[in-house]
């Protein structure tokens, strides 16, 4: 998820609503489904939840695994409050 999430980020990911494009969110990863993994919403409809990291190069999202179930998203990151230097509001991808 780099530049917007670096590894070492810790998130506060709440849940409540159903997740819309430009959303961070956290998902249970399909591969190991213990696992949770971070991603940002491309898209949301029918058929799943279509989620993509933000550096295409080094990402395992939905172009290796194909669309999540909306039950799969655990919920969307609101706030990182570490590293120190880092805290703060997540926000959609046009914030």
């Amino acid at each position: 998820m780099a530049p917007a999430l670096l590894p070492g980020d810790r998130l506060l990911a709440v849940a409540g609503r159903r997740a819309r494009p430009g959303d961070v969110v956290a998902v249970a990863d399909p591969r190991a489904p213990g696992r949770i993994i971070v991603k940002r919403v491309a898209a949301a409809g029918p058929e799943g939840v279509t989620v993509l990291g933000d550096n295409a190069a080094a990402s395992t999202d939905s172009r290796a695994f194909g669309p999540v179930r909306p039950a799969a998203v655990r919920g969307r990151a609101v706030y990182r409050y570490a590293p120190e230097h880092r805290r703060g509001r997540i926000g959609v991808a046009s914030d």
